[in-house]
């Protein structure tokens, strides 16, 4: 049984109450900034286990009738076909997925807004997409001297050139594809625009991470930390809130440099500013709906060593930098761990050695390991799934759920047919021979029905893997980590399979 150390349902509630009291600190209007992934968050499911990859979408969700939402993209992500990494799709269609996916959970989409516009022909042609399709389409211009020159900012030659984006309800969710876009700017054009008209708007920002009320080096703040290492942030104690309050917080660095500039920002538009600290500029509430601190100590380690795994396994093919490595070794470091802390990279590596072949190793909620090795017939990943599911099915490992008589078809097509050097049976083909025997083997149906039991498990293999069977291990929410360095038969061109 997976242990969970976060209360979901106590932060869909405290966290919407929360922003329903910030709301009513200004004129019942808040651009509320987010950042991170509105939903799909796995890195917070994954360190705070318990929390649901969905819940800041759900949490909207329970304040539909008060918000709506602002999608930004900038005109240069535009121009240059930027690409989501996790998706793999450009800016500009994530933005009609997102809007997509908000109309379908009953978010209201009020406009898109286009920053640092300055007549890029596919951002107009963008825009001119948008618009036939019904969408409120605003630009915003690159403002000279940003962030600095404030006086030149915060006026009409600055901010005040902007369209003013036409908002009809209390709560302004600000979202963008991804970093850079702009959302900062874009609530703070509006915070202006909306003084000129006799509104006091405020201005809040939504981060799950760094979370602010538990230590610096607290695991979950630490494993941020490496999930950022590409980015460079470095989470630090709030100077502006410990010098106002007295009490420490946590935040991050560029939201600590940025505080000066916003701070005067704020008081060239109100006259003085509403906050003391980046920490008072915050709506989080996550670190308060902990309810196991020692189970999300243990989950945020192993997010960091598997965030070590992953900058190697980069490294390896030129995706990463020396720099990245070295950041990640000084957090695992901080944290206290190295790769011995993950039960399954031992048991994996030692049962390579054994059988000097690559091999695999699975650590099942209940602690127990299952382990698979190469043969002439699977994978060493495929093998880990189906003794992981005879192992959960309590089938006696010796007894073939498939029978060899039918993958051997599957290889000849492989092999003979589909110019594949590989005869073994990668992780989806060995279940989609597994539910073909189920059809009229009850031993193969009770093995595949364990299949969900093996969400959130760890696993490690001794070599790389091919692309199949990491997107499978994904698909079947297995957090897998794998060893820096390739099978000997192996294809060094990356991401071709054999």
């Amino acid at each position: 049984m997976l242990r969970l150390g976060f209360d979901n349902e106590k932060y869909l509630q405290t966290q919407s109450s929360h922003i329903k009291e910030r709301i009513k600190q200004f004129d019942n209007k808040l651009y509320l900034e987010f950042g991170g992934k509105l939903f799909d968050d796995y890195h917070a499911s994954r360190v705070l286990p318990g929390f649901q990859p969905d819940s800041k979408m759900r949490m909207l969700m329970q304040l539909s009738d008060q918000a709506e939402i602002i999608i930004v993209i900038s005109a240069e992500d535009i121009e240059k076909n930027k690409v989501r990494g996790d998706l793999g799709i450009t800016y500009d269609l994530d933005v009609l997925r997102l809007m997509s996916i908000f109309k379908n959970h009953d978010l209201f989409v009020g406009s898109v807004v286009i920053t640092k516009y300055s007549g890029q022909e596919s951002a107009s042609l963008f825009k001119n997409r948008l618009e036939k399709l019904g969408i409120k389409v605003y630009r915003h211009y690159p403002i000279s001297g940003y962030p600095s020159n404030i006086p030149h900012i915060v006026s009409d030659e600055g901010y005040g050139k902007n369209d003013y984006i036409e908002t009809s309800r209390p709560l302004i969710v600000v979202t963008a594809p991804g970093p850079g876009s702009g959302k900062m700017a874009v609530c703070l054009s509006q915070l202006y625009h909306e003084h000129k008209r006799g509104i006091c708007a405020g201005y809040a920002k939504f981060e799950t991470f760094p979370i602010w009320n538990i230590p610096l080096k607290h695991p979950v703040n630490l494993a941020y930390e490496a999930a950022t290492a590409d980015l460079n942030d470095v989470n630090m104690i709030d100077p502006f809130h410990l010098e106002a309050y007295g009490q420490t917080t946590v935040n991050y660095n560029r939201d600590v440099e940025i505080f000066p500039v916003l701070n005067a920002m704020f008081e060239r538009i109100y006259g003085e500013s509403p906050y003391k600290s980046p920490t008072d500029m915050g709506v989080n509430m996550a670190g308060n709906c902990i309810c196991d601190d020692e189970v999300c100590k243990a989950a945020s380690k192993q997010e960091i060593i598997r965030r070590y795994y992953d900058s190697l396994r980069r490294h390896l093919i030129g995706a990463c930098s020396d720099e990245e490595v070295y950041k990640l070794e000084m957090l695992m470091n901080q944290a206290g761990i190295t790769v011995h802390d993950r039960p399954v990279v031992d048991v994996a590596l030692k049962h390579a050695e054994e059988t000097g072949a690559p091999a695999a190793a699975l650590e099942l909620h209940d602690g127990r390991i299952v382990t698979g090795k190469t043969s002439n017939l699977l994978g060493a990943s495929a093998a880990l799934l189906l003794n992981a599911l005879k192992e959960l099915a309590g089938i006696d490992h010796k007894l073939h759920v498939i029978s060899p008589e039918a993958i051997e078809p599957i290889q000849k097509l492989k092999t003979q047919y589909l110019g594949s050097k590989n005869p073994r049976l990668h992780t989806d083909e060995i279940l989609i021979a597994l539910s073909v025997s189920a059809a009229s083997n009850p031993t193969a149906q009770l093995a595949l029905a364990q299949l969900p039991k093996l969400k959130g498990c760890q696993a490690h293999t001794s070599v790389m893997i091919g692309t199949v069977d990491m997107k499978q291990f994904k698909k079947l929410s297995i957090q897998a980590t794998f060893e820096a360095k390739y099978e000997k038969t192996s294809n060094l061109f990356h991401g071709k399979e054999l």
